[in-house]
């Protein structure tokens, strides 16, 4: 299942939201792709006594890629670097969340050539879920 809502796409995981992390780590590792960050927000929840389903964001990129779009369209550096959200809804179904590489361009009013340099969230997205 994928879907698309507000530049927004979202892909059905076929593993638990720890798994699916794990497997993005991973492939992020394997590519050679900079993880800049993970936050935890269910995580950080928990330590305030509020309940949250799995939610996690992973925040990377590669500066040889994400540069020269930024250099070409400056507010771009606010979704950059890229990332993908993963989360358990309420049905418990692990979702993985990522904005569109089209959206950013037309956001950003990014060169069409450059906005390929952001395609590679889908492929990792796609791998991690799949």
């Amino acid at each position: 299942m994928v879907t698309k809502d507000i530049g927004i796409v979202n892909i059905r995981s076929r593993y638990s939201a720890a798994e699916t992390v794990e497997r993005l780590r991973s492939l992020l590792e394997s590519k050679g792709v900079t993880l800049f960050a993970l936050v935890d927000h269910s995580g950080e929840a928990e330590k305030v006594g509020m309940a949250m389903r799995p939610t996690k964001l992973l925040i990377f990129g590669s500066p040889k890629a994400g540069t020269p779009v930024m250099l070409a369209a400056p507010t771009s550096a606010i979704d950059l670097p890229l990332k993908v959200l993963i989360w358990e809804n309420d049905n418990g179904e692990v979702l993985v969340s990522y904005n569109s590489p089209e959206y950013l361009e037309q956001r950003h009013n990014i060169p069409h050539e450059l906005a390929q340099n952001l395609a590679a969230v889908k492929l990792l997205a796609e791998k991690a879920a799949e």
